[in-house]
């Protein structure tokens, strides 16, 4: 698909021809700036991480479902409402989750007794408890109540207020209304269930600038307090207990505006001491909760991060850095009673891209991620190229649980749409086990260890683009195993240059290696420049990119909306590159270097016909004189009847061109269409990629057709009226990509029969935009 081309630029270090400058383009290509860059084309080979991807059953989470929280709306609600789900909790049996859901202004339950089908049961408004601006902020369950936090402050900034609503889980009906003085934010549970912490945060206003500051800027009084909640006897008994912090010790601790501390996130250890997150001030406070005595108050320091990607440009350019940042931690989880984990999401001033660990005695820092959370985005292809400039991958969420009696810490990326599991057992040296995709946005991560569950629960509702936000469940071990989803995530990762990891993304082809059964060419597209075509080993497992190759013209790299790559027999490649209008798409043949040798653009009156949507697969059949070229356009030309796309054949010894059509398969959904995504010569026929434009529980037509290759010709216009040519469907993919129990992909986008005999798909994960970014790559087994 045609997508925006950003400004590229070089990057040094990660590989030798990487990010280049955008060359302009003629002949049917998008133009763009170009910028001086080395002239060398280059073949950069990549080494596998040193990460072990393939962890036993046992000793693992397995996916086993993804909900889409629209589903629990309620009867009569517009299935486009934005509805999410951000902070959640369980019932003691395990079996009845409940999340706030503050976009719609309510709370919603699932029954996740079964968690490969969990069910939906429905919401409470809090317009039924309060008033209709009311949003809960956080809950958590307590015996046979959920205790909803709630902040009333309806946007005045200078009278924050909020409430503890104690809701019977049985009849969901308010028993008790408890008011905490001030806007609250998150809340957390002692583990012997004596008492409840909640973090009154009284946040800033972002548009409010203070005399003598800047737009958003502290101080705003009033400042944050954390409020102590005891819970002894019936609710109607429960009383708080206010606890607020000395300003004299937080200056002492070097705390960014210390008269205006606003607490974040709060979390209870096996002694009842309190920790707390002061993010925008930088700060890490320990309460004990039985007495309320601040017993630490410590600044969460500075970070300086090298090789990552600072700038969003369309390039992954991981020679980036930031300098002496403040962490500005969010989530807080205690490992064990003595130290302190902390995700670095940033806020005003700062963030740091990562965790860390903290002695909570000391407040002395024992680890750091340093590029650690960066580079395995990169890795798994999820790296946010948008929000390179801002705090990149994000993390936010952060929970601490215990699995096989080991502490694990459960990291959550909210701009990389993923969680990272770390053994802690060694609070010292955090030990990575696992990245688990989620949905857009996750927020809440639940974990449930007397079940042996996760629940990531997401935060972004985006119903025009089909990606709704959702829960996504996990299971660990072997008792989940045999239900979880497959292939396992990651299925493609990238290897290292210099220690470094290939960025990649956005992959919309696949193509056989015709040197190397047990490998195949893809390539990226223009959400991320510059151009470049990419090697795959399927001898490992996840399958490994570990070779690069820049798209050069005249020694510049360049930035392409490629669409499909066929590798030749005679060496090098030809390119599918798809144009933001009709004539701007071209055919292109490269050198095994990656070197343009010859454009070859579409005839003038195909390319007048065609719209926005254009070139999408190519393939090679033959060689020498032979050669054959084999292309498919994704949408009809305007000159052809509704539901006809076209197949090109270009034959190269003569530089001809016909064309034949192809019968879409007809779509009754509104703002749905059909079309081609790639086409490959197998066993003496073409299989040709279809697809609908949905995904999600939504999506239904992703299929690949097998097409006799034709004997008779083609027609050589646009206004001749093409020989339909007859399909058959070769496989349904919907079934595969439901396999996985993620989030169904859109974009299947790649196929190839490798030599070694299998069947491979790939999905293009859009470079995250409008898409979860997860890229599933299937091994089919051997092509029928």
């Amino acid at each position: 698909m045609t997508r925006r081309t950003g400004r590229a630029r070089r990057r040094a270090g990660t590989v030798a021809v990487a990010a280049g400058a955008v060359a302009a383009l003629a002949a049917g290509c998008a133009s763009s700036e170009q910028e001086s860059v080395a002239s060398s084309n280059d073949i950069t080979t990549a080494t596998a991480a040193p990460i072990e991807w393939n962890v036993e059953n046992p000793q693992r989470y397995h996916r086993l479902a993804t909900y889409p929280i629209f589903e629990n709306r309620p009867e009569g609600e517009p299935i486009d409402t934005e509805t999410v789900a951000e902070i959640s909790s369980v019932t003691p049996d395990g079996n009845t989750m409940i999340y706030t859901d503050a976009t719609a202004q309510r709370i919603g339950f699932l029954d996740i007794s079964d968690p490969s089908t969990p069910r939906g049961l429905g919401t409470l408004s809090l317009t039924e408890l309060g008033n209709a601006d009311d949003q809960p902020t956080s809950v958590i369950v307590h015996q046979d109540f959920v205790l909803v936090v709630v902040d009333t402050t309806g946007g005045d900034f200078t009278a924050p207020s909020g409430r503890v609503d104690v809701v019977r889980i049985a009849d969901r009906t308010r028993v008790h209304s408890i008011d905490l003085g001030g806007q609250p934010d998150s809340i957390a549970l002692s583990p012997d269930g004596t008492f409840a912490a909640v973090a009154i945060e009284n946040q800033r206003d972002e548009d409010f600038t203070p005399e003598g500051g800047e737009e958003g800027d502290l101080p705003q009084p009033p400042t944050g307090f954390v409020q102590i909640v005891d819970l002894t006897g019936e609710p109607q008994a429960w009383t708080t207990r206010r606890v607020d912090f000395d300003v004299d010790q937080a200056r002492a601790a070097g705390l960014d505006t210390p008269e205006d501390l606003e607490p974040e996130y709060v979390d209870v250890n096996d002694r009842g001491e309190i920790a707390v997150t002061l993010q925008e001030n930088n700060g890490i406070a320990v309460i004990d909760g039985p007495t309320g005595e601040v017993t630490s108050l410590f600044s969460a320091g500075t970070a300086s991060v090298e090789d990552i990607d600072t700038v969003e440009d369309g390039v992954i350019d991981q020679t980036g850095s930031i300098t002496d940042l403040p962490r500005e931690p969010d989530a807080i989880g205690w490992i064990g009673d003595r130290y302190l984990a902390t995700a670095n999401e940033g806020d005003w001033k700062g963030g740091t891209r990562n965790w860390s660990i903290f002695d909570a005695a000391t407040g002395d820092l024992v680890w750091d991620g340093g590029n650690e959370f960066s580079h395995l985005a990169v890795r798994t292809g999820l790296h946010n190229e948008g929000r390179a400039e801002a705090k990149g991958p994000e993390p936010e969420g952060l929970t601490i649980t215990e699995l096989d009696g080991r502490p694990v810490a459960l990291v959550g990326s909210e701009r990389s749409n993923f969680v990272a599991v770390y053994d802690v057992s060694d609070p010292t040296d955090p030990q990575f086990r696992q990245i688990l995709p989620a949905t857009n946005g996750p927020e809440g991560i639940l974990a449930i260890p007397e079940r042996n569950l996760l629940a990531i629960s997401s935060e972004v509702d985006d119903a025009e683009a089909g990606v709704r936000a959702s829960v996504t469940l996990y299971g660990w071990g072997e008792e989940h195993a045999a239900a979880g989803g497959s292939p396992a995530f990651p299925s493609l990762v990238s290897g290292d240059v210099d220690g470094l990891p290939v960025g990649w993304g956005a992959l919309g082809a696949l193509s056989v290696d015709p040197e190397d059964p047990d490998r195949l060419f893809t390539a990226t597209d223009d959400a991320y420049g510059p151009a470049r075509v990419l090697g795959i080993d399927l001898t490992q497992t996840p399958a490994l990119i570990d070779r690069e190759i820049a798209v050069t013209e005249d020694g510049q790299p360049l930035t392409l909306d490629i669409e499909g790559v066929a590798a030749r027999r005679d060496g090098g490649f030809y390119l599918a590159v798809e144009g933001a209008e009709g004539p701007e798409n071209a055919l292109l043949r490269v050198a095994e270097d990656g070197a343009i040798e010859e454009r070859i653009g579409l005839p003038d009156d195909i390319g007048a016909a065609l719209g926005s949507q254009g070139l999408e697969g190519v393939s090679v059949q033959g060689s020498g004189d032979d050669e054959t070229v084999w292309v498919v356009l994704q949408r009809e030309l305007d000159t052809d009847p509704p539901g006809v796309a076209r197949i090109g054949r270009y034959t190269p010894a003569d530089g001809g061109w016909q064309w034949y059509g192809y019968q879409l398969d007809p779509t009754d959904v509104d703002g749905d269409w059909i079309g081609l995504s790639e086409i490959t010569v197998h066993d003496g026929a073409l299989l040709i990629l279809e697809r609908d434009k949905l995904n999600g529980p939504a999506a239904r037509i992703k299929a690949i057709h097998r097409v006799e290759i034709p004997t008779e010709s083609g027609v050589t216009g646009a206004d001749e009226e093409v020989t339909v040519l007859p399909k058959t469907l070769y496989r349904d993919l919907a079934p595969d990509l439901r396999a996985t129990r993620g989030w169904v992909q859109e974009k299947a986008e790649g196929v190839a029969v490798a030599g070694n005999g299998n069947l491979y798909v790939v999905t293009d994960n859009d470079g995250l935009d409008d898409a979860t970014g997860e890229t599933v790559f299937l091994d089919l087994g051997p092509a029928q």
